[in-house]
């Protein structure tokens, strides 16, 4: 059985956690991870990915402790740097990734929907936070410094060195999650994540360039303004020369809705 299950339908991939009960992720889950991350990134019919668990519990609980708890210091630190490797493969592939987060979402579950672009969260399902303290580590798959860049450094470190957990309605009023959602099913949740993600690709959305106004977010944020701006640019007029911008504007000036096709 895959740790990983990776589908594509219409233009969307789907990538799931299939490590019950929790989805502890090991080296093996994470190097399917990565293989389905880079599945998505090169097959050009593919325009947004979202990730999501099999089960309702959990999202994700973090990595597999019963496995580091074994694991000799080498591999422990070449475990953590593939976990950040293909995390920043999330946020380096020009294509939105959105979380579907059902269940707990804790540790290095949370670390992994942090890289995620989108966070969609149903109401009531779980708890999510970073209690890696209590084990006396700290998040290690890029908790210290993605949870910075969302919450900005004195609320994020109290949160990661109190270690507390806490509810989908906290993390929406933070800003962890972007979206909560009332869902009476599993099922029903699962739908309405699958209408909102569609609403980013082609026929309606155009893909591409939201594929660059993240590329341009994600790498203007660590240069500086100027290099951020020059970026910016070069990404606008490649946007310029494709199919989809010269569809969204003719489209405009004759007042009906675009088609976009990605290009």
């Amino acid at each position: 059985m895959s740790l990983v299950e990776y589908t594509r339908d219409s233009g969307l991939a789907q990538i799931t956690l299939n490590h019950p009960p929790a989805n502890c992720y090991s080296y093996a889950m994470m190097k399917e991870l990565d293989a389905a991350v880079l599945e998505a990134r090169f097959d050009a019919e593919v325009h947004a990915v979202v990730l999501r668990s099999a089960g309702e519990k959990f999202f994700c609980a973090g990595a597999d402790i019963a496995m580091l708890e074994k694991a000799d210091p080498y591999f422990k630190y070449n475990f953590c740097l593939h976990a950040n490797e293909t995390l920043c493969r999330v946020e380096q592939t020009p294509k939105l990734f959105i979380a579907e987060i059902e269940g707990h979402c804790v540790g290095g579950g949370l670390e992994i929907a942090l890289a995620m672009d989108v966070r969609v969260a149903r109401r009531g399902s779980g708890k999510c936070g970073l209690p890696e303290v209590k084990l006396g580590v700290l998040p290690g798959t890029g908790g210290t410094q993605r949870l910075v860049r969302t919450l900005g450094k004195t609320r994020a470190i109290e949160l990661m060195a109190t270690g507390e957990t806490f509810d989908f309605e906290r993390a929406f009023e933070l800003g962890i999650v972007n979206q909560l959602w009332d869902a009476d099913s599993s099922a029903a949740f699962h739908t309405r994540v699958l209408e909102y993600a569609r609403g980013f690709i082609p026929p309606g959305g155009a893909a591409r360039a939201v594929g660059f106004i993240k590329r341009a977010c994600q790498t203007g944020a660590e240069i500086g303004l100027h290099e951020g701006l020059a970026l910016e640019r070069e990404l606008q007029q490649r946007l310029f020369e494709s199919e989809d911008a010269r569809e969204g504007l003719t489209a405009y000036v004759s007042k009906r809705s675009p088609k976009f096709i990605g290009r």
